[in-house]
């Protein structure tokens, strides 16, 4: 395959994955219904006052609440949307349905390497939920690999729905949190922290104003753009919205040459439970953990 994504840049181990995405929010209840009711989530429980959602025993989302945390800035640095992975086409459509049916005001677009839904939750953080297509699909060209944003055919998508499929359905076990995509003040800055020190790979820059990185030679894990954020600096300490998000990497080994990398280029890391964490320019902090 001609990509960046495999090519010896790229640093970060093929089995790379997207663990769970925490938010803090001003009302943990209502926003858990929201991923409950009309995203597909499970509930996981709760726990030092974090609310877990998930699929089985994966937990994809986690709420703090924060009810005097400062507002995030329109156009500050945080996050664009998480990125739901559904495992097919008839689960899109379960969804589309669902988001139909309850009225949730949504935007949906043919990605080419996939197909996306969109829409905020109650507090106004963004959330795709997608399918991807066949990766023998995918049209790589001079390393980077051919993504667009066409208008999604969504009778098409509906015509899938499973015979007897439910408003109530969850999403299916093999259901994963796919990407995060993020909003940072600057491209080159993004480019030199996720790729060079990081360790991801670029798989398209072709986008104007944004960036997308992954590991295994994946469409992306990370997407960063500067459509709304170009210029800005961190957001307030502790502001509604984005927390953290996890990276997840197959064992301890490969967190330790990660963390070993981050450091020998002047990053400050900080030790957690089974990994580290690191922030990026603007704050935006990545938890990095070897697989349970």
């Amino acid at each position: 395959m001609d990509t960046l994504a495999t090519s010896a840049s790229a640093t970060l181990p093929a089995a790379l994955a997207l663990g769970a995405v925490r938010l803090r929010v001003r009302d943990a209840a209502r926003t858990a219904s929201f991923y409950r009711d009309v995203v597909g989530l499970s509930a996981l429980g709760e726990e030092g006052g974090v609310v877990r959602l998930g699929v089985g025993d994966r937990v994809l989302v986690e709420l703090v609440e924060s009810p005097n945390a400062p507002e995030r800035p329109r156009g500050s640095t945080g996050l664009f949307h998480l990125a739901i992975l559904v495992p097919d086409r008839p689960a899109l459509a379960v969804v589309l349905r669902r988001l139909v049916a309850r009225g949730v005001r949504l935007g949906a677009s043919d990605h080419i390497v996939s197909e996306a839904l969109y829409i905020d939750d109650p507090e106004g953080n963004g959330i795709e939920i997608y399918r991807d297509r066949p990766r023998a699909e995918w049209r790589w060209q001079g390393g980077t690999v051919e993504m667009a944003t066409a208008q999604l055919d969504l009778r098409s998508v509906l015509a899938d729905l499973p015979e007897g499929a439910g408003l109530e359905d969850p999403m299916p076990a093999a259901t994963v949190m796919g990407h995060v995509h993020l909003k940072v003040g600057d491209l080159a800055a993004a480019r030199r922290f996720y790729v060079e020190r990081l360790g991801f790979a670029v798989t398209t820059d072709r986008y104007p104003g944004a960036l997308f990185v992954s590991a295994g030679g994946y469409h992306h894990h990370l997407g960063l753009n500067i459509w709304e954020s170009r210029g800005r600096g961190p957001a307030p300490e502790g502001a509604l919205g984005l927390a953290h998000y996890t990276v997840v990497l197959p064992d301890a080994a490969a967190v330790g040459a990660v963390r070993a990398k981050l450091e020998g280029a002047g990053e400050t890391v900080r030790g957690i439970e089974g990994g580290f964490t690191a922030a990026d320019p603007w704050g935006i902090e990545a938890r990095v953990v070897a697989s349970a």
